[in-house]
């Protein structure tokens, strides 16, 4: 073998390595389908005309039964209406009125008012407060006038001056407290807080203040003297 098959050509283009550069795109994935929320409401049913006849009827119904129930609330805790039968107070009260009545927790002279107190009529009474706890009332026949605390009341609301009898009080007469002295505006028709079969009305037994006429209709003022 010659020396000459031994040699290598180390400079042979054959043994130079060469890499061109590649582009590379990177690129996001697509979001699956089933991702997507599509905002879409689905269609109202449209109710039959039946049942809306019935739901138009449900509601007023309701309506009604809610004002029964306010109505009834109204007339327990605040306010009432009642009937005059007779004529102790005449000429500003008439027999057949319809009057409403307040709940109040004190009273004024002059209030008209109307008397739940056991009574020897067994029923109730409707009178004008004349004197309230504490007050001293002086009825003199021979003047025919009403003192209060010394001041001959102003009372433009009586039928007529003459008070036929001044009942069983001996007066200057002192009202308990807690107690008022009530008269009707009919002073010789009235049975009330002079005579022994009414007495001195204990508040608590006191219904309510009439602030308004109802019938007959037209004729709302029961203090117009005022």
């Amino acid at each position: 073998m010659n020396n000459d098959d031994l040699f290598i050509d180390v400079n042979s283009e054959s043994d130079t390595v060469t890499q061109e550069d590649e582009e590379v795109v990177y690129t996001t994935p697509k979001k699956e389908e089933s991702n997507v929320v599509t905002d879409t409401k689905p269609e109202k049913e449209e109710v039959p005309p039946k049942k809306k006849a019935l739901l138009s009827i449900f509601d007023l119904v309701s309506v009604v039964m809610s004002s029964f129930v306010i109505i009834a609330i109204i007339f327990v805790f605040m306010c009432r209406l009642v009937g005059v039968d007779g004529q102790s107070m005449t000429n500003t009260l008439q027999h057949g009125d319809w009057l409403l009545t307040v709940n109040k927790t004190e009273y004024v002279n002059g209030d008209i008012v109307v008397i739940t107190q056991d009574t020897w009529f067994n029923a109730p009474l409707i009178k004008r407060v004349i004197a309230t706890g504490g007050q001293v009332i002086d009825i003199d026949e021979e003047t025919d006038t009403v003192t209060v605390d010394g001041k001959v009341l102003d009372e433009p609301y009586i039928r007529e001056d003459f008070i036929n009898d001044a009942g069983i009080h001996d007066y200057p007469f002192t009202v308990p407290e807690g107690h008022l002295f009530c008269m009707g505006d009919n002073r010789n028709g009235s049975t009330d807080s002079r005579f022994a079969e009414v007495g001195v009305i204990d508040e608590r037994e006191i219904l309510g203040k009439a602030v308004v006429r109802i019938l007959p209709f037209g004729d709302f003022d029961i203090y117009d003297y005022e």
